[in-house]
């Protein structure tokens, strides 16, 4: 079964070596939440808001071993007025046993704030790593 896997997180400072630190800090812990391996993976779609220039966040999937071939994009997110700044937001796209409801959408940092809808599950490093508020 084919299903996507949301993250997101926020950086200080449009600094490079941040941005791409985050990005892996986010990508590693949704791996490990979800039990992903790179052949499960179909491709990674990484946007930033456009206040964050300094570095392209994809540079950060390299870093992780046997993640060489995995196809990864980056592009700008919609700047809507109001919206959280210096956030960096994931899709993954896997092939996985997991039913729509045993996903975990992993959101770290300030960008907690994107999904009220979710409650806390597991707290880590001050993270809040959750399901639905119905799955709970």
């Amino acid at each position: 079964m084919i299903r996507g896997i949301r993250g997101a997180t926020t950086v200080s400072d449009n600094e490079a070596d941040e941005i791409v630190s985050a990005t892996e800090e986010l990508l590693r812990e949704m791996i490990r939440q979800n039990g992903i391996e790179a052949d499960d993976v179909a491709s990674v779609l990484i946007s930033v808001t456009e206040d964050l220039t300094a570095a392209f966040p994809a540079q950060a999937i390299r870093r992780i071993e046997g993640w060489t071939y995995v196809p990864v994009m980056c592009m700008r997110e919609i700047p809507v007025p109001g919206a959280l700044p210096r956030c960096i937001r994931v899709m993954m796209t896997v092939e996985t046993n997991r039913a729509q409801r045993d996903v975990d959408h992993v959101y770290l940092r300030d960008a907690v704030q994107l999904r009220p809808d979710l409650s806390l599950t597991k707290k880590e490093n001050g993270n809040m790593i959750g399901k639905s508020k119905t799955e709970v």
